[in-house]
């Protein structure tokens, strides 16, 4: 979405003939001298190349090189960047809300066209939303960071617990072993008293009668001596 003019800046390798002839390569990238009345334009497009770096590549042996355009930008440019941007969002399928790097990569391109046309009218204003720019994204790239340290630090954690769950499984299972020795044991201790008690009321409910025909024994035998007696 950022304007930009595209120049040839020169041969990327220089020929071998012109090499055995004694010429110089020319270096690419060397810039004509410019003249004292495009110092304010040439101060404007070192800016605007400072904030938007010129883009370089190699094709059929040619250096070319991409600069960000100084042409001040009208309302129309405005208007045309703004239905630019939702046709780029509508063709990429852009999600609305939620995190999004399609929607974000598209409004930092509509943000930097917005700075270059703002660097053409007033340089300061347009060095003041550059900074405005990067502590953007040097937050996002804190809470970028931050995010993956969490995600990092739940899946360590996420690991752990998996790991301590077979364990905590087999402690589980050893405890309800045990129980139900437990219980097994309760119920042959529960069948032992039952047992006992059965045996010593039986053995009780023997010795009253011996005692109670003792008692009828002796209290004859002493009613006889009575008798005897008188």
């Amino acid at each position: 979405l950022v304007s930009r003019t595209t120049d040839k800046k020169g041969k990327a390798k220089q020929n071998a003939k012109g090499a055995a002839a004694g010429g110089a390569p020319a270096r690419p990238g060397k810039l004509a001298p410019i003249s004292s009345g495009d110092s304010k334009a040439q101060q404007t497009e070192d800016i605007l190349n400072s904030i938007l770096p010129p883009r370089e590549w190699t094709e059929d042996g040619q250096l070319w090189v991409q600069q960000v355009s100084s042409t001040p930008a009208t309302r129309l440019d405005v208007i045309n960047l703004q239905e630019q941007c939702d046709t780029r969002l509508q063709q990429r399928q852009a999600r609305e809300t939620g995190i999004c790097p399609v929607r974000r990569e598209l409004y930092s391109q509509c943000f930097d066209e917005l700075i270059r046309q703002v660097t053409i009218n007033c340089a300061e204003r347009g060095l003041l939303l550059l900074r405005v720019r990067d502590e953007i994204r040097m937050t996002i790239a804190a809470y970028q960071t931050l995010y993956e340290s969490s995600v990092a630090f739940g899946m360590r954690k996420a690991l752990q617990a998996e790991e301590g769950k077979s364990e905590m499984e087999q402690r589980i299972q050893d405890l309800e072993q045990e129980k139900r020795d437990l219980e097994r044991s309760v119920q042959e201790l529960k069948g032992k008293c039952e047992a006992i008690e059965k045996r010593e009321a039986e053995r009780r409910i023997v010795d009253e009668r011996k005692h109670t025909e003792e008692m009828a024994f002796l209290k004859r035998t002493n009613q006889q001596l009575k008798q005897q007696l008188e």
